[in-house]
């Protein structure tokens, strides 16, 4: 059989700060973030199979990219949780929408980050091709798994 790859897009909104940059990117802005998810596949030819025909299910694919990435950084503001983060020492611990990363929330970063959780979740015969996430309309990150295998 053919192997396939699927896209699913998604979207969700939520703000950065990328202290000691030199740019106004230092400073705690948003945006409309757009996140496709390629995976690639055989589809199933199993006659038992509820999803032959499939690579994987679209629904599937939309809980695990909700339950890795949406759910926990939609409307939230994403900051690098170091010892000299000062926006993190203002703002109060129990923020409820205040994600700490152990990295710089960049695009870059992000995406090696949900690659990761992505990935893992997928079952056996179904793997991540690739992530794009854009910043904004005309901006965008790409994650390949080739070029990090």
């Amino acid at each position: 059989m053919a192997v396939i790859r699927l896209t699913k897009e998604f979207s969700f909104e939520a703000a950065h700060a990328l202290e000691g940059y030199e740019g106004p990117c230092r400073n705690i802005h948003g945006h409309s973030y757009r996140l496709f998810v390629t995976i690639k596949g055989e589809p199933s030819e199993d006659p038992a199979d509820p999803n032959r025909g499939m690579v994987f299910d679209f629904g599937r694919l939309k809980q695990i990219v909700h339950e890795e990435v949406i759910d926990r950084l939609d409307h939230a503001l994403m900051l690098e949780d170091t010892p000299s983060c000062s926006l993190c020492s203002q703002l109060p611990e129990e923020l409820p929408n205040l994600v700490r990363l152990n990295y710089r929330p960049t695009c870059e970063h992000l995406l090696a980050d949900f690659a990761a959780r992505i990935a893992a979740r997928l079952p056996e015969g179904v793997m991540l091709y690739s992530l794009r996430l854009h910043e904004t309309a005309t901006s965008f990150a790409e994650w390949y798994a080739e070029d990090n295998a």
